[in-house]
């Protein structure tokens, strides 16, 4: 239902559909947070709200994270965390395709398929940026990139999941930035996504 996704999230995305209400920035950030201090996350690969390239997604064998640039985050900033979700999966929670920490508290960027300092589980266990592959016949799903200015480093080692990255976050959120890729499958090829490949 629409009206569980909070007002401030709703103007900070495109085409706002329900699953956003589960997305990691609706239960981290508020609307002071989106864009403090001008945080921007940007990509030279697609603008906000177009389609990813098929060169970053399971339609091509040798795909990869698309490239990601911000700007400088808000005061006090000790790490950033990058988290990237799909909202619009068959799913109890949202897809996780990617978690990302270890970041540098400045401006900065990761270069097409760089592999970060700290990478998390993603839904299918992996810690690796998992290509997105909706279901064949499904409206294009959204990618939502979000950027989140910590006021400390995170201890956590790599291979830590979705949810002990929410937990160590919560309270220490500086500033967000957003930035949402679409894409949508036209031909066969996609995984099954049942609730058991979700992690814990």
């Amino acid at each position: 239902m629409l009206e569980h996704v909070p007002a401030w999230l709703g103007k900070a995305l495109r085409n706002v559909r329900a699953g956003h209400a589960k997305l990691m920035v609706a239960k981290l950030g508020d609307e002071s947070l989106v864009g403090k201090s001008g945080f921007e996350l940007k990509s030279a690969a697609f603008r906000d709200g177009q389609e990813l390239d098929p060169s970053f997604t399971a339609d091509e064998e040798d795909a990869v994270a698309p490239p990601l640039e911000w700007s400088a985050p808000p005061s006090g900033t000790q790490e950033l965390v990058l988290v990237v979700e799909d909202p619009d999966a068959p799913a109890p929670e949202p897809f996780c395709h990617w978690l990302v920490w270890g970041l540098p508290g400045q401006k900065g960027q990761l270069l097409e398929g760089e592999v970060p300092p700290r990478v998390g589980k993603n839904s299918f266990g992996n810690s690796e940026w998992l290509l997105p592959d909706p279901p064949t016949g499904h409206e294009a799903h959204d990618y939502v990139f979000q950027l989140f200015a910590l006021d400390l480093p995170l201890v956590q080692m790599p291979g830590a999941s979705r949810d002990e990255l929410t937990d160590a976050m919560r309270g220490h959120v500086l500033g967000v930035a957003i930035l949402t890729g679409t894409y949508a499958r036209e031909e066969g090829g996609d995984y099954d996504r049942n609730d058991e490949d979700e992690a814990d």
